[in-house]
């Protein structure tokens, strides 16, 4: 039997909070903290073996910066329930949680980082989510194809 191609994911983080190096140096990481609904929903389909590009965002340049596997999916998001957590969430209960996070391990660190301007550059917004005016998701899909052209570009910068 033919193993099915994995899907792929563009995951944010700002690189001063969780960044590529904090990944690299840990191995492997729960992806905490997502408190939008559609983000959630989109970790929420997830399958072990997906494929996650590591966007840095909220820094000078933002950008494609590594890549990630999904390891682990359909956790509960322990910070939901912590009072100290900038993540707690008072409306969601153990019986019922809101919020769901996955396990990421660290595939590698490109060698440059693929831009925003450069993304731009390269798609128009009907092919990616990321370029879409007002998109602020923090975890979105990328269509098999798109992500084959991310990753040769990403090789060859």
């Amino acid at each position: 039997m033919a193993s099915q191609e994995p899907n792929y994911w563009l995951m944010k983080s700002e690189p001063n909070v969780y960044g590529i190096n904090h990944l690299k140096d840990e191995g492997e990481t729960l992806w905490d903290g997502i408190r939008n609904y559609q983000a959630r929903n989109f970790m929420r389909s997830m399958k072990k073996g997906d494929i996650a590009f590591f966007y840095h965002s909220n820094c000078k340049p933002p950008g494609i910066v590594g890549l990630m596997e999904i390891i682990e999916i359909k956790l509960i998001d322990p910070t939901q329930f912590d009072k100290n957590s900038k993540y707690f969430d008072p409306k969601s209960n153990k019986e019922n949680p809101r919020w769901d996070c996955s396990k990421l391990k660290y595939i590698k660190t490109f060698k440059e980082i693929l831009t925003l301007k450069k993304i731009n550059d390269l798609f128009k917004p009907e092919e990616l989510i990321l370029i879409r005016k007002g998109n602020r998701l923090s975890i979105m899909p990328i269509s098999t194809d798109i992500a084959k052209k991310l990753l040769i570009t990403l090789d060859n910068i």
